[in-house]
């Protein structure tokens, strides 16, 4: 092979369309934009736009809202966490708390509200601070000689600061 050689591959580069330029070109005259109207011109905005009547989005009725104070709620069973356990990613022997559970990103938000629910089975002995609890969990935590300690949210945002 020669650098004399070298070539692009067939259709490798396209010409440019040249608008305006004659009806022989396929785009002259109006150069593919239509006849008149405010599309035809530049500076086109049109979207929700619907000839001066009242657009759809405002002669529709609105319903409900978004709560900017909603505090949300984290559901945490009982066999989330003995697979954490399980995979070494929570320390069975240290409290699983909100800052903990922060940290490995099951929890988003500081001041969310975490309930622990009964849905699997726990093998290991964990001491727990949630802001509820089901009573099915804390029986199950607590036969296996765990503790569930109920905390009030604002308390563990306040601890997190110290």
């Amino acid at each position: 092979m020669k650098l004399n050689n070298i070539k692009d591959n067939k259709d490798a580069n396209h010409e440019r369309k040249r608008i305006g330029r004659g009806i022989g070109s396929g785009t002259g005259k109006t150069s593919g934009k239509g006849h008149k109207g405010q599309k035809a011109r530049s500076g086109v905005a049109i979207k929700g736009f619907e000839g001066g009547q009242m657009p759809i989005h405002r002669r529709l009725p609105k319903r409900g809202f978004n709560n900017i104070n909603r505090v949300p709620n984290v559901e945490l069973n009982i066999e989330k966490i003995e697979k954490l356990i399980d995979t070494k990613i929570i320390d069975p022997i240290k409290v699983i708390n909100h800052k903990s559970l922060m940290k490995i990103g099951l929890i988003k938000s500081e001041n969310s509200k975490i309930k622990l629910l009964g849905k699997g089975e726990i093998k290991n002995k964990i001491n727990i601070e949630v802001t509820s609890s089901s009573s099915a969990a804390k029986e199950m935590v607590e036969k296996m000689g765990g503790s569930v300690l109920t905390v009030n949210n604002k308390k563990s945002v306040d601890q997190k600061a110290e």
